[in-house]
């Protein structure tokens, strides 16, 4: 499926639930902050999950942070990849973004700030710092 297809199954909540874990958050973040200006890519990546998760019954999945802090990382390591990459060269070159939540933002983030409700609801700045 190309990525024109992936962003319009998914905004159209077509996707089949199944073809939407980890690696499909992480595709479709890829998707929007390389055709669209950060804030825009914030908005629409953020309203895009929260209409999905809501059509699949499951409208507590949304975590604000959590959706925020990963655009953000991914925001970063496309900037630092090289010009035109491709969505398979940036899975090989970002694995702890592929492995999951954890691995990605827990430098920055403890568990407990994570799993606090205000996080769920609202973005909240980290409690680590990277180092």
């Amino acid at each position: 499926m190309t990525d024109e297809e992936f962003a319009a199954a998914f905004e159209g909540l077509s996707l089949p639930p199944a073809e939407f874990r980890h690696t499909g958050h992480v595709r479709l973040a890829w998707i929007y902050l390389r055709r669209l200006p950060l804030p825009d890519a914030m908005r629409r990546y953020a309203e895009s999950l929260r209409a999905f998760a809501g059509h699949v019954g499951k409208p507590g999945l949304y975590h604000e942070t959590i959706t925020y802090a990963f655009l953000m990382v991914i925001n970063e390591r496309i900037a630092d990849g090289p010009e035109g990459d491709s969505w398979e060269g940036f899975q090989a070159r970002n694995p702890d973004v592929m492995a999951g939540v954890k691995a990605a933002l827990g430098r920055y983030y403890s568990d407990e700030r994570l799993a606090g409700d205000r996080a769920r609801a609202g973005f909240v700045m980290p409690d680590r710092l990277a180092g």
